[in-house]
């Protein structure tokens, strides 16, 4: 429903198992990045921020976020308080 309310077109759907703090050795989140590297998506949709690293390191979602904008592509939290205010990060 994000996507669509947002004229989004969804490219894959990534299941990103939780466990692993680092985001950088999940498989999902591997792909993740395989996908913007290739130019594949322009935007990644996340439920919220410790959808890719848990609070206790914050440094690591940080991390993440830079690497993808520095690839060309946007993050966007669709959990609706999140996604009112914007919906994007702040580093």
């Amino acid at each position: 429903m994000f996507a669509q309310d947002r004229g989004l077109t969804i490219t894959e759907v990534v299941t990103d198992e939780y466990g692993e703090p680092d985001p950088a050795r999940r498989t999902g989140w591997r792909r993740v990045r395989e996908l913007a590297r290739a130019g594949a998506v322009g935007e990644v949709l996340v439920r919220w921020p410790t959808a890719i690293a848990p609070e206790s390191v914050p440094e690591l979602r940080h991390r993440e976020t830079r690497w993808l904008q520095e690839h060309g592509v946007r993050l966007r939290y669709t959990w609706a308080p999140l996604a009112a205010a914007g919906g994007e990060p702040r580093c």
